[in-house]
């Protein structure tokens, strides 16, 4: 039997090419560049989504005072509370009867 004698042959060196480097290093940059939009997105929409809720908690603490000062509102602003002012603040009374004029156009 005959010796089979196997030599190593070594795989032919490549060599890069100025324009795959190059093209390497615009994909790169456009990577980095991509990730960083995304964390700058990402960090703009957890701020402004802080913001909306200080504003939501903001809203509703004015819509419980609006309903407040409505409240006080139609108080102060009753029939009854107006005629008291006017009675005993005002000394004003209702005219009697003899002395209501109808004036019509």
């Amino acid at each position: 039997m005959a010796a089979r004698t196997t030599s190593a042959v070594a795989a032919p060196a490549r060599s890069i090419s100025l324009q795959s480097l190059a093209l390497f290093g615009a994909l790169l940059a456009l990577v980095l560049a991509s990730a960083f939009g995304v964390i700058h997105s990402s960090h703009d929409c957890r701020r402004l989504y802080a913001v909306l809720q200080q504003l939501e908690a903001d809203q509703w603490y004015l819509q419980e005072d609006y309903g407040r000062l409505l409240l006080e509102q139609s108080t102060w602003a009753s029939h009854y509370r107006v005629e008291r002012v006017a009675t005993r603040e005002l000394n004003m009374q209702a005219p009697e009867l003899e002395g209501l004029k109808v004036v019509r156009p």
